[in-house]
């Protein structure tokens, strides 16, 4: 090789190295920009809070209640069944009717007869009881009786007739007397037949409808405790009934918040079932005495539930709406990371990321509240914070 072919050499060597190294710087300063993330940055708030209560509570029942038979009888047929919802007197059971039905009709034959002994139509008024049929006719014939006394004490008292004359009439007056007492007794003795016949009809129709049980308000049947075909006793239970719509809220409030808390006050709460659906209540009810263990006192609930989709026994967490009013330093629930048991925010200095460990305090909407850990007016990162990092480099937008 000539000199002048290496130095030829040497001088393309010398291009390509400062060529690399262009490439090289030019890399690094890409990926430097690229490390640099674009974040937004919303300064702490101070704003009014209003308080809320936050306790767990349980969902129940407003009405629950076990129908049991009135009457005895084989079940016939089961009207509505387990999950089946119910009306307030719609039917739940049949029993056999065919004895019922028998017994009924048998009272009604019993109760005509006696009205016809008394002189009664089997649908009609009762007549007094001096104008029944026996105490008219003995009415008339003690009148007669009456007035034939009165015309042999006149003739006797001028010595017309015989005192074996008067003598009788009297006895026949006696004697019409005596059987217009009769007569009257005969009558109040079958009116008082005709109210106890009355009264076995009435009963006796009562248990022919006693035997189509019915529910007694409107809600949801929980348990069947019969089968078709059954033979039930008088108070043999037949099904549990639940009312759902509003159902029955029971919490305790811890006794330092009874001046936040009254009747009337609105509530809030969700159960694991729909996690993202807000119930809206209402606290019914407040036990006037806080319970000595748990230095709590009971509150109930109504809360609504028409389409039945909430469950009595429900665990359901509960916020109380108050009228007690803080100030405090606030911040968007977007810009806390949690993790691990805690809390933190990033505030930004000089273009770096620094993590702040903060105490949250209730959430209101959007934003939360914050206790500790962070004074009003300090600038963190306001949004997407979940892959920051302490010391990471950042760009405010």
């Amino acid at each position: 090789m000539t000199v002048r072919a290496a130095l030829i050499l040497a001088a393309l060597a010398a291009a390509l190295g400062f060529c690399g190294a262009c490439t090289r710087s030019d890399r690094t300063a890409e990926a430097s920009e690229r490390s640099v993330r674009a974040v937004k940055v919303e300064a702490a708030q101070v704003r009014d809070v209003r308080r809320q209560v936050d306790v767990v509570g349980t969902l129940a029942a407003t009405e629950e209640v076990v129908v049991s038979a009135e009457v005895e009888g084989r079940v016939a047929r089961l009207a509505r069944d387990l999950g089946d919802r119910v009306a307030a007197g719609g039917p739940l059971v049949e029993l056999d009717q065919e004895k019922l039905k028998y017994k009924a009709e048998a009272q009604h034959a019993a109760l005509d007869q006696a009205r016809a002994k008394y002189g009664a139509a089997p649908d009609g008024e009762l007549p007094a009881l001096d104008r029944t049929p026996d105490v008219q006719r003995t009415s008339a014939q003690l009148a007669d009786a009456k007035q034939q006394l009165e015309r042999a004490e006149s003739l006797a008292a001028r010595k017309l007739i015989a005192q074996s004359d008067l003598d009788q009439a009297r006895t026949r007056f006696d004697t019409a007397r005596a059987a217009r007492e009769a007569a009257l007794a005969s009558a109040r003795q079958l009116r008082a037949d005709i109210e106890a016949q009355a009264a076995s009809l009435r009963l006796a129709e009562r248990d022919l409808r006693e035997s189509t049980i019915r529910a007694p308000f409107d809600g949801y049947v929980a348990e069947r405790l019969v089968s078709l075909g059954q033979f039930v006793q008088t108070q043999t239970p037949i099904m549990r009934i639940v009312r759902l719509d509003p159902l029955k809220l029971t919490a305790e409030v811890p006794e330092k918040f009874a001046p936040w808390v009254n009747a009337g006050r609105e509530i809030a709460l969700r159960v694991d079932a729909y996690p993202d659906r807000v119930v809206e209540g209402r606290i019914v009810r407040i036990s006037p005495s806080v319970n000595l263990k748990s230095r709590a006192f009971a509150i109930e609930g109504a809360v609504p539930n028409a389409d039945g989709r909430l469950k009595p026994g429900t665990f359901a967490r509960v916020q109380i709406a108050t009228d007690h009013v803080d100030r405090a330093v606030t911040i968007p629930a977007a810009a806390v990371q949690s993790r691990y048991g805690t809390n933190r925010v990033f505030v930004v200095r000089n273009d770096q990321l620094a993590g702040r460990e903060v105490v949250l305090g209730d959430r209101l909407g959007d934003r939360v509240e914050v206790s500790q850990g962070l004074d009003a007016g300090t600038p963190i990162v306001a949004v997407d914070v979940e892959q920051l990092t302490d010391g990471m480099r950042v760009a405010i937008k």
